[in-house]
């Protein structure tokens, strides 16, 4: 094995992967450290991904990676990160199960965790018929009935948004009656009825969402729901390597500047762990930004290539 790489990618979704393509095209001693936790592995399918639409996520990292086949500077290794420091100038990543990396750059593209309500009955129905992207299960939800589950400002957005593939939308607002006169005007006007009674559990199978039980004993029947889930970073990596996580409108993000560097230059990060708005298309084109990013700061470090780029 080598004894450091030039670039150590934590991560094989769709931002890793294209940050490894870059970088294995650039010929750059490159290992991809990967758990096949990907959070969208439970959907059937991606929504509005050029080339990938309606196609299972699996199938994109298996195309991804048998691409990174045809490029022998790129490796993989399975198994989750559990721990990086810094290590006589360069970057030490702890793998469970005992194997350390070397690296001269990490490039983190570790995605993040959802963090759904706590509900009986969902676990289930997440990331199929209950989903937090109108933007990537609205085709699929299109023409059904839907409802929407959130307090405030949030309610009256979240089931505007559904408007666009239903007319069949009910907010929910799990017993929070909190929404304004105004707000209840808008939803009115648009055709969204208001049910404030508590959600207590919800009924589906085989993935599909059949109806929602309240506290009074009742059911509503629904076929997808639309819910809030704030999202939370996978391990606290990058803050071992000396980056900086801040608060995001959906959770903790990764702080990363225009050129995907967080605050300890030789670690950069790319996709969901870093973005406010996680999305597979953008997760691809940042992975890729990134990467390139890596090369010339390598460049840099070799022959004196201006760095950062202007």
């Amino acid at each position: 094995m080598r004894n450091e790489w030039e670039c150590a990618v934590v991560g094989a979704g769709a931002a890793g992967l294209s940050a490894a393509l870059v970088l294995g095209r650039a010929r750059r001693q490159t290992v991809v450290i990967d758990a096949g936790r990907q959070s969208n592995l439970v959907s059937d399918v991606i929504g509005g991904l050029l080339g990938y639409d309606r196609r299972p996520p699996a199938q994109l990292y298996a195309a991804g990676r048998a691409e990174l086949g045809e490029y022998p500077s790129v490796e993989f290794r399975h198994g989750t990160v559990t721990g990086g420091r810094r290590v006589d100038g360069s970057l030490l990543l702890e793998i469970g199960g005992g194997e350390e990396i070397c690296a001269r750059r990490v490039l983190l593209a570790t995605g993040m965790e959802y963090d759904p309500p706590d509900i009986p009955g969902l676990p289930p129905l997440w990331g199929r018929s209950v989903f937090q992207c109108p933007f990537c299960h609205g085709w699929e939800m299109r023409d059904k009935r839907l409802a929407s589950l959130a307090a405030g400002e949030e309610a009256v957005h979240s089931t505007l948004m559904l408007r666009g593939w239903t007319d069949d939308v009910v907010a929910l607002t799990d017993g929070k009656s909190d929404l304004s006169d105004d707000d209840l005007n808008v939803l009115r006007s648009a055709g969204v009825t208001v049910d404030d009674r508590r959600v207590v559990e919800l009924i589906g199978e085989n993935g599909k969402l059949t109806s929602i039980a309240f506290a009074d004993g009742t059911r509503m029947e629904r076929d997808g729901l639309l819910v809030e889930a704030p999202l939370r970073q996978r391990s606290p990596l990058a803050e071992q390597l000396g980056a900086t996580c801040t608060p995001s409108p959906l959770g903790q993000s990764i702080g990363v500047d225009e050129i995907h560097r967080t605050e300890a230059g030789d670690v950069f990060a790319a996709g969901d762990a870093c973005t406010e708005h996680p999305h597979v298309a953008g997760a691809i084109a940042s992975g890729s930004q990134a990467a390139m990013i890596v090369v010339q700061s390598l460049l840099a470090d070799e022959f004196g290539l201006p760095y950062p780029p202007t």
